[in-house]
This record gives structure tokens, sequence and C-alpha cells, in this order.
């Protein structure tokens, strides 16, 4: 299946289509845009098309309502995220000024100071403690490793073996 992007007159994706191979298919049997591009316009008068594709094999990336198509590039980039991101006229893709933390824990982009900031996770329970290291809240004990399963009780501060009630009859 071939997928095709309607574009406006700024090139800003409307819609994509799925198309049959067959309806792709040129005079020798190969696969041709342009052919692909004849019968959109079949089906849609006056409209503008460019191929897209899943895997990204042509147009930098496969094409979404929104994005835009930059025939320098000839590419489908999508919408700018924030306003300090620049393109990377490579992948087309945006970057961010300040690159993505690498300490395992979750971030969101602040753009009033161009920074990532970190996204607080409540504890599950109030015993628990953040390591430092993982990003990850911890039980002051460790839940036992003895292929059975446990549930946590804050009530005690421990794990406690949960039973399965299996019905009979």
């Amino acid at each position: 299946m071939a997928h095709f992007a309607q574009l406006d007159d700024n090139n800003v994706v409307l819609q994509v289509i799925v198309v049959h191979n067959n309806e792709c298919l040129g005079d020798n049997g190969n696969e041709s845009e342009s052919v692909g591009i004849a019968f959109c316009q079949s089906l849609f008068p006056g409209t503008r098309w460019r191929q897209t594709s899943y895997n990204g094999n042509i147009r930098k990336n496969y094409a979404g309502i929104g994005f835009q198509y930059n025939p320098t590039l000839d590419a489908f980039v999508p919408p700018t995220p924030y306003p300090s991101w620049v393109l990377d006229e490579v992948t087309c893709q945006w970057i961010a000024p300040v690159a993505y933390p690498t300490d395992n824990k979750q971030y969101r982009w602040d753009e009033a100071t161009t920074a990532w900031v970190e996204i607080p996770y409540p504890s599950p329970y109030p015993s628990w403690v953040k390591n430092e290291t993982t990003g990850r809240w911890e039980a002051p004990t460790p839940m036992p490793n003895d292929g059975k399963k446990y549930s946590w009780d804050e009530a005690t501060t421990s794990w406690v073996e949960v039973i399965q009630n299996v019905g009979l009859g």
C-alpha cells in the first residue's frame, strides 16, 4: 500500500490516504509517484499531493496532519514543538537547544527557561524513599524474590504475600 499526503497552498498536510499499489503502477509496471498523485487527484479534483512513507524511506518522516512539506529538503517536517528548537535538516526533526538529560529521570521542556525540568513523581507510599541514582521510588525493604506474588502493606511497612482465592465448582 502506498500513502499520499494532501497539501494546502502553504504545503501543510491536510490528510493522508492509503492507495493500493496497483493504482500507482506506471506503463512499465513499476510504482510511480506521479501515477499515484494522478489517482489521488481523480478522487479529489483540484488538490495537491506528495507521497509519504511509514518507514521514512522517502521524505524523511511519515506525513501527519499539520506537518509541512518542505520542497527544498524534499521532506515532511513536523510542527515545531517550541520556538527555541531548531530543525535538523538531515533528519528533519526538531532539536532542543539543550540536550535531554541522561540520568534516567523524567523531564519536560520549559520554554520560558529553555531548560529541561524534572517531572516530580510522588511517592506511591509515605514510607518509600527515592533512589537518586535511578530516580525510582523504593520500599524500605526489598520485595522477596521467591517467585510468589506480594503487595506492599503501608500499615506494617512490609511486603504481604498475595493469596489468590480459587473458586471451587
